[in-house]
């Protein structure tokens, strides 16, 4: 299970870097330490040590569904900065996030901001990615999966990534890719271009079998990447955590706020501008009990209806890692560290999402 810090402290006044001082958006009191409990907390990945919340990086180059434009880059470096300023340390992202001619835009953003980090070193260095290799069906050989490896090396300026993972399973539609990706993630391993090695969108049938063919290889499977959130919790969910946890792997949880249905910020009156209006129309009037028991946990916490659910992925054991791309969304996420819910929120919480008539859609590139 992931540690968590039990915090009676006020919330964290956080700091941000600049490239020519540190400023902060409120004053420090010169009696609270310089490093809130979080910062030192860290959890395991295969080798790694990691930050018990990372961040996603999927709008990093998104222009479809997230409205990415080239002038956002500059708000973007300063989100990274003040996460990595405040402890977080794991960053997920993919080959194929960026869309048409910004494909790979979010890996060369990340490699970017590392380069130009203003802030301690140290921390620079300490920076797990955690990237996503596609599945794509002229991917056919393990010499072209380990290819990809190195064009994601090449793209974020890294001699090592993190965590390298294949992004889905071709089981469904070509098993007979399957083996072959397969041999590509425990080359890549063995040429020493990744630290761990992951899969995501993999269900337990197909993560049982990855698993045992990589330790026959001496390779171990250290993170399994899936949807977690209270907006998706049932047997799926709970059946994938505990297989995990039974083999030593590691559950990342990405969507921990339903792609923003979590948050508050949105009602069937009030949705979101794009693709996903035609999701959150048809999803949200189906979350009553759980949006109206988050708004009563976070009322009473003094929390935000982010940070109480995605405290609620670290009471279970994830990592949970919420995409943001702003300042102001970092802020609200570290808001959801060093603290936890009592074992009664966290069953309030799971007993209201069990009587919501929605439920998040699974990923179509999930397996079982």
């Amino acid at each position: 299970m992931a540690s968590s810090v039990l915090c009676s402290t006020p919330p964290a006044k956080f700091t941000r870097s600049t490239s020519s001082q540190r400023e902060s958006f409120f004053p420090l009191p010169s009696s609270i330490p310089r490093l809130w409990p979080w910062q030192k907390q860290k959890v395991k990945i295969g080798p790694l040590n990691v930050s018990q919340m990372g961040l996603g990086t999927w709008a990093w180059g998104n222009q479809l569904l997230w409205g990415y434009q080239r002038s956002m880059d500059s708000e973007l470096q300063q989100t990274f900065n003040l996460a990595v300023d405040n402890g977080i340390n794991l960053f997920d992202t993919a080959d194929s996030y960026g869309t048409g001619a910004l494909n790979g835009q979010s890996e060369k953003l990340l490699g970017k901001f590392i380069r130009e980090f203003p802030g301690n070193e140290q921390l620079a260095d300490n920076i797990v990615i955690a990237t996503k290799f596609a599945a794509y069906p002229w991917r056919l050989t393990p010499n072209q999966f380990v290819n990809a490896c190195k064009s994601s090396l090449e793209r974020v300026q890294l001699e090592q990534i993190g965590i390298g993972q294949l992004h889905w399973s071709t089981a469904n539609y070509a098993p007979l890719q399957e083996r072959a990706l397969w041999d590509g993630l425990v080359e890549m391993y063995d040429k020493g271009l990744v630290r761990a090695v992951g899969v995501s969108n993999y269900g337990p049938k197909q993560l049982l079998k990855i698993h045992k063919y990589l330790s026959s290889k001496g390779v171990p499977l250290s993170s399994s990447q899936v949807q977690f959130s209270l907006l998706s919790m049932g047997k799926d969910q709970m059946e994938m955590k505990e297989i995990c946890d039974t083999l030593g792997i590691r559950v990342i949880a990405y969507s921990p706020l339903g792609l923003g249905m979590l948050t508050g910020k949105y009602t069937p009156s009030k949705l979101p501008p794009g693709p996903r209006s035609f999701l959150f129309g048809r999803i949200l009037p189906g979350l009553e009990p759980l949006l109206g028991c988050l708004k009563e946990i976070s009322s009473k916490r003094r929390k935000t209806m982010s940070q109480v659910a995605i405290n609620w992925c670290i009471c279970k054991g994830t990592i949970p890692i919420p995409g943001v791309k702003s300042v102001k969304q970092v802020e609200d996420n570290l808001g959801a560290l060093g603290w936890q819910l009592s074992p009664d929120e966290v069953l309030q919480l799971e007993s209201a999402a069990l009587q919501c008539r929605s439920k998040m859609i699974k990923n179509i590139f999930q397996t079982r």
